[in-house]
């Protein structure tokens, strides 16, 4: 199937999925998750009207940048080594796994302007989730306040694999509940007024719990 007819059914479940939740549709900001497809599908996305382009490697995103350069806005959704920081901080607007001080040195260090950050939090507790405890998010961005090329913009969680619904939206609730209460601080470094949750599986669950970015690979770029 094309990506620009995926891309018209994920808009249209987003607006199903918007009202539900009576919100706005262009509240949504769709990243297509472009790790597992070819240069030429990628293409085909950004000539889609697809905007916001999300890679999870740094060799991936280098890879898709000498096609595309900066054409589109690129989203770092991945681990990210310390060590690989350098080889995309001068490509992305978005990283999506900032989740400790050794990484946040590193962008500090190598960043030539404002990198938007969201921090990700294991809301799920799960061993084989990468990020931070819900209880310590407050005390890690507050040891932030001095990373000046470093703006928090929101809080990034990977719900559990499963299909029973209330797991899921309880999992991207209490995101939202976090990212709430970080607001509530009002720090110019940290406005936190994004949530970046939900996949091909979930989404339209975490636009309805608050999602204001959806990680879309699979059902929008896939085959």
């Amino acid at each position: 199937m094309k990506v620009e007819t995926k891309f018209a059914l994920i808009k249209e479940n987003i607006e199903l999925a918007c009202k539900r939740a009576n919100r706005q549709p262009n509240d949504v900001t769709v990243i297509a998750v472009t790790k597992y497809v070819s240069n030429e599908r990628a293409m085909e996305a950004l000539n889609a009207g697809i905007v916001h382009f999300g890679e999870n490697r740094d060799d991936g995103l280098t890879s898709k940048w000498e096609v595309l350069g900066d054409r589109p806005v690129w989203h770092f959704i991945g681990t990210l080594q310390t060590r690989k920081v350098k080889n995309i901080i001068d490509k992305v607007t978005y990283i999506h796994s900032l989740d400790r001080l050794s990484l946040a040195t590193e962008i500090q260090k190598r960043a030539k302007t404002h990198i938007k950050c969201f921090v990700q939090v294991n809301v799920s507790g799960e061993d084989s989730k990468h990020g931070i405890n819900p209880e310590n998010v407050i005390p890690f961005i507050h040891e932030l306040s001095s990373y000046s090329n470093i703006q928090i913009v929101g809080l990034m969680t990977m719900a559990p694999n499963t299909n029973d619904e209330a797991i899921l939206r309880n999992c991207f609730r209490r995101l939202r509940e976090k990212k709430e209460e970080i607001k509530r601080l009002n720090l110019e470094y940290a406005p936190c007024n994004e949530l970046s949750m939900g996949m091909s599986n979930d989404y339209m669950i975490a636009i309805e719990e608050g999602a204001t970015f959806v990680r879309i690979g699979t059902a929008l770029v896939g085959e």
